[in-house]
């Protein structure tokens, strides 16, 4: 399994989530941001919530990303799952970026991270890869990866969806210790998304599984 996700995840970077949700096109201004993308799903298992920023400080040459991702069941006995990362950005050339901060997750607790950020964006497409590693001693790597594609189905409409995974191991040992796949799937109006959704998580070194199926509805602010 271990070997087969990190080759779906390498098989993403080579074929081309929000920055996920940016509208720019190429042809922009250099200085354009793209909005800030945040998203709420609540479906059979509980209740989900990301916050994506991806943004460029216009008086010297670096950015701010985050990723916040939050669940929490039904169950209130569980503990909720946070997962959240701030980076400093630097632009090595059109589409890459190299990022340096820190990362929470219940787990690890707050972690100094590196990583590069590959974006490639289109009227209808949006492809995002992040690899990092935390530089910790006993260091775990993490790969983000996430597409979006949304044509036209009028003038007012969209059709919309994205692919969302992430896959974190210890690189000594090579043991997994969380991963997940999101799938989205609806309509765009404007600045809006929603429709259906699945959230499908595996959990520490055996995997442990755990799904949750319902709505979304996404925003961005600009």
């Amino acid at each position: 399994m271990t070997k087969f996700f990190n080759s779906a995840m390498a098989a993403l970077l080579i074929s081309s989530t929000s920055i996920f949700a940016q509208v720019e096109n190429d042809t922009e201004k250099p200085n354009s941001n793209p909005p800030i993308s945040i998203e709420t799903m609540a479906g059979s298992r509980g209740v989900m919530y990301q916050l994506i920023i991806n943004k460029k400080f216009q008086s010297i040459p670096l950015g701010f990303f985050s990723v916040t991702n939050a669940a929490a069941t039904w169950e209130k006995e569980m503990t909720p799952d946070i997962m959240t990362q701030a980076h400093l950005t630097y632009t090595l050339f059109k589409g890459l970026d190299i990022s340096s901060g820190m990362q929470y997750t219940p787990v690890y607790g707050f972690r100094s991270v590196a990583g590069l950020i590959y974006s490639y964006v289109s009227p209808q497409m949006l492809i995002i890869v992040n690899p990092k590693v935390d530089l910790a001693d006993d260091l775990a790597a993490e790969s983000l990866a996430l597409i979006e594609y949304r044509p036209k189905i009028n003038d007012k409409l969209n059709f919309y969806s994205r692919l969302q995974g992430m896959y974190g191991f210890i690189p000594k040992s090579g043991i997994h210790n969380r991963s997940y796949i999101m799938l989205r799937a609806g309509l765009g109006y404007k600045e809006f998304a929603f429709g259906a959704a699945s959230n499908i998580d595996w959990y520490g070194p055996i995997k442990h599984n755990e799904n949750n199926f319902g709505v979304f509805v996404s925003a961005l602010l600009f």
